[in-house]
């Protein structure tokens, strides 16, 4: 099926011209004035809405439009409204804007300018209503939180599903940021063990002189300050999951005490002498590289097999396609909880910002640059700016056609990656029909080996 768009304007000639434009790609509905355009609104439900400020009955004046611009936003907060502007009425324009609207494009119409306004406007759009359905379907004990559609996480789930109905030991790789501790909470959460206690160290926060303490507990007088006796983390853990986080920052002392635990699943406190048994499943994570640590002689490989009879390795953000919008977009609508705000958008050239941003800093990053947002946006838009990335650069020294054609081919490789090759899922991504994407991949000198990599 088409996206579907609807065209609002009091102009039947611009009306038909847009139409007849637009019908191939998109399923067009039409509407000259406030009342017809709700009414066509409500029956058609689009996800994109090209609107014109000047409707009858005051068609020199915006206030109609400005009110068809609220009564949308209150029928779909979802809704992407791209006013039609005249250059003087510019000022309006960023009214709308500030009262909700998505975009605005000035008359006379660049085909070309409203064809990636609107795919980038479905784009979103798209992303936004997949994210609230993914909500309304989420169960309180799904996953803790965690958020993707890549294939990359979907490959993470199905591993989470498969091992936490064990009680294997579990091996959480991934660089800082990716969300290893959430990963390690899912696999408890979906455990037998779900009602024990889940408790997590952090091996490379604590000096090593209180490690040991802080993981095997102490006696009484075992050591200046030690005034009474005190379980470690371990034995807290019983009947439940040891969570080590950063465990490649273990001592090797601590890794032989570890490994013993391990095999025999009992512990001695610091100063004692009893042999305390523990029933704890222990999972384990790390950014740093084991193999390499091994090699080194400053990791035990004993201590690796015992630890990593399953390992989940958590892709990085810049890898996982269409999910960074979607994140984006969840860590939004939680922050403006948080601090008491709403109706909070991003503008498109932050949303540009946000896509080819790196993330070196994975998904922690990306929730802190739009907390930090969210409370130093001064209007109803959060910029590049806002976010502290550097806005989109404007292109130069080329042809318009060169331009076009290089956005073209960053959408649609864009598109096929998200979509793991599947044409049909890309076309649907992008707006357009099977036939439309191949002509557009044959234009764009995209081989079909090309479309993933």
């Amino acid at each position: 099926m088409k996206p579907k768009l609807l065209i609002v304007d009091d102009d039947e000639e611009i009306r038909s011209q847009l139409r007849w434009t637009l019908s191939t790609d998109y399923e067009v509905t039409q509407a000259d004035d406030r009342s017809s355009a709700l009414a066509a609104f409500r029956s058609a439900r689009p996800s994109v809405v090209l609107l014109d400020l000047g409707l009858p009955p005051s068609p020199a004046s915006p206030t109609e439009g400005l009110a068809t611009l609220g009564e949308l936003l209150a029928e779909d907060r979802l809704v992407k409204v791209v006013i039609v502007s005249g250059q003087g009425e510019r000022a309006n324009a960023l009214q709308a804007i500030g009262q909700g609207a998505w975009d605005f494009l000035g008359k006379p119409v660049d085909i070309d300018e409203l064809l990636a306004i609107l795919k980038r406007a479905f784009h979103v759009a798209s992303l936004e209503r997949d994210y609230a359905e993914l909500q309304s379907q989420r169960h309180d004990d799904s996953f803790e939180g965690i958020l993707g559609t890549s294939p990359g996480m979907q490959d993470v789930f199905r591993i989470i599903l498969k091992v936490a109905t064990t009680d294997a030991s579990v091996l959480i790789l991934g660089e800082s940021g990716t969300g290893k501790e959430m990963a390690a909470l899912a696999v408890h959460r979906r455990s037998r063990r779900r009602d024990g206690p889940f408790v997590a160290i952090n091996c490379g926060a604590i000096p090593e002189a209180l490690l040991e303490s802080e993981l095997f507990g102490h006696e009484k007088g075992s050591f200046t300050g030690a005034v009474a006796q005190r379980k470690g983390r371990i034995e807290t853990a019983t009947g439940g999951t040891l969570f080590l986080d950063e465990v490649g920052e273990l001592p090797l002392s601590l890794q032989v005490k570890l490994l013993r635990f391990l095999q025999e699943q009992r512990i001695e406190r610091v100063g004692g002498r009893e042999s305390i048994p523990v029933d704890a499943r222990v999972l384990a994570a790390t950014n740093v590289d084991l193999k390499q640590a091994m090699a080194s002689g400053r990791f035990r490989e004993d201590l690796f097999y015992r630890i990593a009879v399953v390992v989940v390795t958590l892709p990085a953000l810049r890898e996982r396609g269409g999910d960074i919008p979607l994140l984006a977009q969840a860590f939004l609508r939680r922050s403006m909880t948080q601090v008491g705000r709403d109706e909070l958008r991003f503008d498109p050239a932050a949303l540009r910002a946000i896509e080819n941003h790196p993330w070196p800093g994975n998904v922690r990053e990306l929730e802190n640059r739009i907390k930090r947002a969210v409370i130093m946006a001064e209007g109803r838009r959060i910029t590049a700016a806002d976010l502290e990335l550097a806005a989109p650069e404007s292109v130069s020294g080329v042809t318009l056609k060169e331009a076009r054609e290089s956005l073209e081919r960053e959408m649609v490789l864009s598109a096929l990656r998200r979509s793991g090759g599947k044409i049909s899922s890309a076309a649907i991504d992008l707006g357009v029909s099977r036939p439309t994407l191949y002509e557009l991949m044959d234009k764009l000198g995209i081989k079909r080996e090309e479309k993933t990599t």
